[in-house]
């Protein structure tokens, strides 16, 4: 039996004046620690150092797509590494070719002495801190200790993407923003575990599909074409903020298994027994 636990240090949506925005932490029993997107400003720094998750510990990311309130944090995450482990490895962020390259003007606009190219960041001595690998669709990654993940398309902007995160049969799906997306109940099918945002409830559908995002009504119909056994919601709005139960009403209408809607630092740990 296998095991991994999900640390959440961000849960807001863009808008969100209350949370942090989206990072996610898999840290697989006995391998690799993995972040799904990297949040913004120092939140992901804030948050990790709360949960003993020092920048250092961070090897992995794995990016949705390029929007500021998902990939913002980067350069502060590379900053803290360089500074607490001048020579240690680079950090490496798997992403789409657009994703990659949001990623490189990102640092193109924050570096100071850097040297930034469509590879990476390097310093000024030319050591490497930081590769960005783009990923196609489809395609598996060898994360180490048996963990590997895929990238799938989803429905929000130009090279947006979901992930499938999985070993020994458990399988973790992160969907990053979208609408309600064909291809992630594809790629989400029997998920262990779905993580899934919900900006709204259906009173609000039609402004969140103009936003790119989904409902709780839609992420729950999700969980349950893909067959997952559990639904995790985040990348929550303000109005719903310390006022859940709308969400898991609505979600619970649609399906049947467990459903959390995760706040800051919730942690949470499954396994495939």
């Amino acid at each position: 039996m296998t095991s991994v636990q999900i640390s959440f240090l961000g849960t807001g949506a863009g808008t969100s004046i209350y949370r942090a925005h989206t990072a996610i932490v898999l840290d697989w029993e006995g391998g690799p620690r993995i972040l799904l997107d990297a949040s913004s400003g120092n939140s992901l720094l804030r948050h990790g150092a709360q949960l003993e998750m020092p920048a250092t510990s961070f090897t992995q990311v794995l990016l949705s797509h390029h929007h500021s309130d998902h990939m913002g944090g980067l350069p502060f995450l590379q900053g803290q590494r360089t500074f607490l482990e001048p020579e240690g490895a680079p950090l490496e962020v798997h992403c789409s070719e657009e994703s990659a390259a949001g990623v490189m003007r990102l640092f193109q606009a924050t570096s100071i002495t850097h040297s930034v190219n469509q590879d990476g960041v390097a310093s000024s001595d030319g050591k490497q801190l930081v590769n960005w690998h783009p990923v196609q669709p489809g395609r598996w990654l060898d994360l180490g200790s048996g963990v590997r993940a895929s990238a799938f398309p989803v429905d929000h902007i130009s090279g947006a993407v979901g992930w499938r995160v999985e070993r020994d049969g458990l399988a973790v799906v992160f969907s990053g923003d979208t609408r309600f997306s064909p291809s992630l109940v594809e790629a989400a099918q029997g998920a262990r575990l779905l993580i899934h945002e919900a900006l709204s409830t259906n009173a609000e559908q039609e402004g969140t599909g103009q936003r790119g995002h989904s409902t709780a009504a839609e992420a729950a119909r999700s969980a349950e074409l893909a067959g997952a056994s559990e639904l995790i919601m985040t990348h929550i709005n303000t109005a719903f903020h310390s006022q859940h139960g709308p969400l898991l009403d609505e979600a619970r209408r649609h399906f049947p298994g467990p459903i959390t809607v995760a706040d800051d630092l919730y942690q949470v740990t499954v396994d495939s027994g």
